[in-house]
């Protein structure tokens, strides 16, 4: 008779303790730590205290975190405003290196058609346009660190032409023939060298003002979504409090609720308020600022090449033609631009340019020196006299609209509620708020 032999009852073994060979593992049984963790967890969130527990943490969480949301949204819109305005500051700074350039530039070619010495005042006023443009590109460097190495690239070029423009002085002083060539090396070297790289900076701080005055209405998104976000679960908490414990109304919850909707209303109105404002003045007062600075750029480039058409004697086609381009230029920015004080720039412009079409019918007839007496005349109306007036109040306006637009984007910035600074502990007073309100439901279970 075979005699069956049974296997021995398993065992359970201590942690760590080492098993004979031939044992069987061994076995695990519900009073392991890992089994009490995880049970421990499960009757923490079973049931419906369990169900308020998981709200209390969220309700919680959701309010830290709208509080972090509006704080970074009104801390964006604020930044994108400060640095709008300091765009601005710095593109119309760039735009004046411009406008002084080409300004010396016309005084330059002007003072050739005087012969030997040039007018003191011309004198004076170049080298006053000069110093300016010297000195913002200075400015302009400390003001914005991502335009140094342009800038001083720029004043390497500006070097080089100022000294061709001495050069032709000095031959103009003396009566030299090659003094006009030395100018026409010098408007070579501005055109061809100076101003492509003004030019450059130019677009590269427009861009930078489009970029910021895009991310003003980003702050809005922030405050708001979160804010919705937010009331969703403070509300769906609410509602389902009320039919687990069939009481309607949860203060402490409801108050963080509110407490959590006013600021979205409030925050949402002033970032609203902010948007609206950049948007007025980037239509407005800034788009007026680029449209003066960009008339008298071209106002200026329109008169050096009046000059040197007379310079030329007869054999200045192309630069009339340019003459031409730059008038065209100065007539359309006018008329974008759109304050009232702009239209003052218009009817000195409309004379100058009707005195240039008569001093180019003089010369075009052979009356050359007619038309170098009406190009800068002492006496009477003359082109220069026509173009001081235009010169005089187109300058006006430009500081007008410049300064209304920076007092624009301040004023926006001043508006806004210190939600930056107290986002967090707005977002922590209501999470704090839903805790008590879930807690109060908690302890009608213990």
């Amino acid at each position: 008779m075979t005699q069956t032999v049974s296997a021995p009852p398993a065992t359970w073994s201590p942690p760590g303790q080492q098993q004979a060979p031939g044992q069987p593992p061994a076995l695990q049984t519900p009073g392991t730590p890992a089994a009490t963790r995880q049970g421990a967890v499960s009757r923490w969130f079973a049931g419906t205290p369990g169900r308020m527990r998981a709200l209390l943490i969220l309700t919680a969480v959701v309010c830290v975190l709208f509080g972090l949301a509006a704080a970074q949204g009104f801390r964006q819109s604020d930044g994108a405003l400060q640095r709008a305005e300091e765009n601005t500051a710095q593109l119309v700074r760039i735009q004046s290196i411009h406008t002084n350039l080409v300004s010396a530039n016309a005084d330059a070619t002007n003072s050739f058609l005087v012969g030997g010495l040039e007018p003191p005042a011309q004198r004076a006023h170049f080298v006053d346009a000069t110093s300016a443009a010297s000195r913002l590109v200075a400015e302009a460097a400390t003001a914005q660190p991502a335009d140094q190495k342009a800038l001083g690239e720029l004043n390497a070029t500006l070097l080089r032409y100022n000294g061709l423009i001495e050069q032709a002085r000095a031959n103009n002083r003396q009566g030299l023939p090659i003094g006009s060539q030395y100018l026409k090396d010098a408007n070579a070297v501005l055109q061809t060298d100076v101003l492509p790289q003004v030019n450059a900076l130019v677009q590269a701080n427009e861009g930078r003002v489009d970029s910021e005055f895009d991310g003003v209405g980003g702050g809005t998104a922030w405050v708001v979504v979160a804010g919705l976000i937010a009331l969703a679960v403070l509300g769906l908490t609410m509602v389902w409090l009320a039919r687990r414990t069939h009481r309607y109304v949860n203060v402490p919850l409801a108050a963080g609720a509110v407490l959590v909707l006013l600021t979205m209303l409030v925050g949402g109105v002033a970032l609203g308020g902010a948007s609206s404002t950049a948007k007025d003045t980037r239509e407005g007062a800034f788009a007026d600022t680029l449209a003066m600075s960009r008339a008298r750029i071209a106002a200026y480039d329109a008169k050096s090449n009046e000059s040197l058409t007379l310079i030329a004697r007869g054999s200045g086609a192309e630069f009339e033609k340019a003459w031409q381009t730059s008038a065209k230029r100065v007539d359309e920015e006018l008329a974008n631009a759109q304050s009232r004080t702009s239209r003052t720039s218009r009817t000195p412009w409309n004379k100058y340019k009707a005195i240039h079409q008569d001093l180019r019918g003089k010369d075009d007839g052979g009356n050359w020196d007619a038309a170098v007496d009406e190009a800068i005349g002492a006496t009477g109306e003359t082109s220069n006299t026509s173009f001081a007036l235009f010169d005089k109040a187109s300058a006006a306006t430009l500081k007008t609209t410049s300064r209304t637009a920076s007092d624009e984007l301040t004023d926006a910035r001043d508006g806004l509620p210190p939600i930056g600074w107290l986002g967090l502990p707005i977002g922590i007073a209501a999470a704090l708020l839903a805790a008590w309100g879930l807690s109060q439901r908690l302890g009608e279970y213990r």
